[in-house]
């Protein structure tokens, strides 16, 4: 049985005060409309048809700051999703917001409906960050508005951006390490990349913007992701969906967007965890050869041999980590492979083993 199910609402970005650098509002908003009662109505109905043996469904209104369009029409959807959920028929209800759009009347009327899940698109807690991005708040904004979604009981989400101008690989980790302080349940990482129509297109293309190459991104990605899991904070996404950036007029112009950048991140963490433990056996086993009398070449043979008379190591992983120790596109196979020749490797899966452990056998 599937555990989580989420039905996405798309709402446009025309509550939004600010025009950050990295966001073509004009685009979305002139191609995308708000959808009507009966459009959201029919798009749930829809899913639900999908989803009997789940056993946690939300409707999630995404798409930009939620709570800066008029309560009018806030109330409308969230009455739509708040009679599902009084019905039984979906289990949670989940938005997103900006955190300059958190207020104790706002809260308090989110919380008549019944919202579970409020996500604030924070980018970073770099203030000169903010600033260069044209975010249009200072980072006390994101405290505040974090311990107050926390205080009202609301599940806090946090979303992230890396590589934004004046960013680093410090600003980067101070983001996570901050975002960890403020013990969200949920959070979003989302390498930048730029898109056609927006202020940092017209920075990138006089050169005065350089995006992260892929590399850089999935090192920076990997090691913020690993300070938010090791504090126990769910990441469910890493890296833009097509969709979230194929919108008529706003196509994607540079930048690391990659269709499966959660499988390369999470693949770089397989393949450090393999390498680091393969290490250590062979300096083992190269100790081991180092001790053995020369005269005894058969007690020197400790590693099982391949029948092409390589040693043949063996990495494992539950089967739901399997894609991840390949590598999106067998690079890490590849990898194993051209960087250690003298080695047979096999790869297999071992549903004994957690998710995310690999072993070197």
């Amino acid at each position: 049985m599937k555990k989580h199910a989420i039905i996405p609402i798309f709402i446009p970005h025309e509550g939004c005060p600010h025009d950050c650098i990295f966001c073509n509002q004009r685009a979305i908003t002139a191609h995308t409309h708000a959808p009507s009662a009966a459009e959201v109505t029919a798009t749930v109905d829809t899913w639900l048809t999908t989803l009997a043996d789940v056993e946690t469904v939300e409707v999630a209104f995404y798409g930009g700051s939620f709570t800066a369009i008029p309560l009018e029409e806030q109330n409308l959807y969230l009455s739509l999703a708040s009679a599902y959920k009084s019905r039984g028929l979906i289990d949670r209800i989940h938005l997103s917001t900006r955190p300059d759009a958190i207020s104790r009347p706002i809260l308090d009327n989110l919380k008549a409906f019944g919202v579970d899940t409020i996500e604030l698109g924070v980018q970073s807690f770099d203030p000169h960050v903010l600033a260069l991005s044209a975010r249009g708040h200072d980072t006390a904004c994101i405290y505040e508005s974090s311990k107050l979604i926390q205080s009202y009981g609301f599940e806090l989400g946090i979303q992230l951006m890396i590589g934004l101008p004046g960013d680093s690989r410090e600003s980067c980790l101070f983001s996570a390490r901050e975002t960890v302080r403020l013990a969200p349940s949920i959070a979003r990482l989302y390498p930048t990349v730029v898109i056609q129509g927006t202020a940092l297109y017209e920075q990138y293309r006089r050169g005065d913007y350089v995006p992260l190459s892929e590399d850089e991104a999935i090192l920076r990605t990997k090691e913020m992701y690993q300070i938010l899991t090791a504090a126990g904070i769910n990441v469910i996404r890493i890296g833009l969906k097509s969709s979230d950036i194929m919108t008529e007029g706003a196509g994607a112009a540079a930048g690391t967007f990659h269709p499966a950048f959660r499988q390369l991140v999470e693949g770089q963490i397989a393949r450090e965890s393999l390498e680091g433990q393969l290490e250590e056996l062979l300096a083992v086993h190269s100790a081991a050869l180092s001790q053995t009398p020369a005269c005894d070449p058969q007690a020197a043979a400790t590693a099982s041999q391949s029948p092409a008379g390589r040693a043949a190591v063996t990495f494992a992983c539950h089967p739901r980590s399997f894609s991840n120790m390949i590598g999106n596109g067998a690079r890490n196979r590849t990898y194993f492979q051209s960087r250690y020749p003298d080695l047979d490797f096999r790869f297999q899966v071992d549903a004994s083993l957690e998710p995310g452990i690999y072993t070197v056998r």
